[in-house]
């Protein structure tokens, strides 16, 4: 923590770098963390719709809750919001996000500060778990928390309802477990690959709309399976998914069905990021490298490499070197990036 932030309030622009929801949600984490206020100007200035919308209304809601916080400007549309946390509870929680925003960037905002509690807490977060400018539930499940496992970091997680645009009407469950013994990051090699598995979803859609995905995915991709998988929730929507395993880290690469977008294009698409992956040297995609910037920079820091580095990433190194005594640097090796976290 920088101690000398404690007693002051960090005054943001929520316009720098891509300008979206990431600044507050992470502006969110680190308040509770740390225990230092801030005051958000400029909210999502970026986007076609600035201001609070419902999704991140409820990350500020759900912060105020778990840390007891004094807030100002809590409302929707909202350009401008001041947070003081007081202490983080540890407890059980029930969030309701009320649309189809999306219930994993709500959990992603409350991890940090649960997870560094001393006793466990169980979330249910109702909302979306498959939004398009989000990660789905099934890339936090099952590349997000393998990876910060590594860490010492343990959250028991489960997709109950799935949640598609524009219903939602999803539940995911989590218990967040204190992070106990903190691990120093070294993924600068994802060894050899073991395994590459296709899934994908139709929910109260024409089934046949799952199997032309997995038919595509079986021709492009060397596979070791392809499954259909079936899941509860009362929304309509598709989800392909390709799971890929190394000696040192699994990586996942997703993609949701759209209207006057054909199955075949969907799962064109995906192989062709799964192939790109594949062919780099890298361990981390451009979305997981964002990820586990604040993860590293709570435990003991660490390197990774990095297939992409965003300015979505970017911007997330800036947000938390404003909060944290760290240093993360992007150095370009050939055609990836070394990312280190220094402490």
């Amino acid at each position: 923590m920088n101690t000398s932030l404690k007693n002051k309030t960090i005054q943001i622009d929520g316009s720098i770098g891509e300008g979206g929801g990431q600044i507050l949600r992470t502006a969110l984490s680190l308040s509770m963390l740390t225990g230092i206020s801030f005051e958000l100007i400029n909210i999502r200035a970026g986007r076609k719709k600035p201001g609070l919308m419902r999704q991140h209304l409820v990350c500020v809601q759900a912060s105020q809750r778990i840390s007891n916080a004094i807030v100002e400007g809590a409302e929707l549309h909202s350009t401008r919001l001041y947070f003081q946390p007081q202490q983080v509870q540890s407890g059980q929680y029930d969030f309701q996000i009320g649309s189809a925003g999306s219930t994993i960037l709500v959990l992603q905002t409350l991890l940090p500060a649960l997870m560094m509690q001393d006793h466990a807490s169980q979330i249910s977060i109702h909302g979306g778990t498959h939004n398009p400018m989000a990660p789905t539930a099934d890339f936090i499940q099952q590349c997000f928390l393998p990876a910060i496992q590594q860490l010492g970091i343990q959250v028991d997680f489960s997709c109950e309802r799935a949640g598609f645009f524009p219903i939602g009407a999803g539940q995911i469950n989590a218990m967040i477990h204190p992070w106990l013994e903190k691990s120093k990051c070294t993924l600068l090699q994802r060894g050899k690959i073991s395994s590459i598995h296709a899934y994908a979803i139709a929910l109260n859609i024409p089934q046949d709309i799952a199997e032309r995905e997995l038919q595509v995915l079986t021709r492009k991709l060397e596979l070791t399976e392809c499954k259909k998988l079936y899941l509860q929730g009362i929304s309509q929507g598709n989800s392909a998914f390709v799971v890929l395993k190394y000696e040192n880290h699994q990586q996942v690469f997703s993609a949701l069905g759209e209207k006057r977008k054909t199955a075949e294009s969907v799962a064109k698409e995906l192989a062709n990021e799964v192939k790109s992956y594949i062919s780099s040297d890298a361990v981390a995609d451009e979305y997981l490298a964002d990820q586990l910037l604040l993860p590293l920079a709570l435990g003991k820091g660490g390197e990774f490499t990095a297939q992409v580095i965003s300015e979505h990433t970017r911007t997330q190194a800036e947000m938390i070197q404003k909060f944290l005594d760290c240093n993360i640097t992007f150095e370009p090796i050939g055609h990836i990036f070394k990312v280190s976290v220094e402490i």
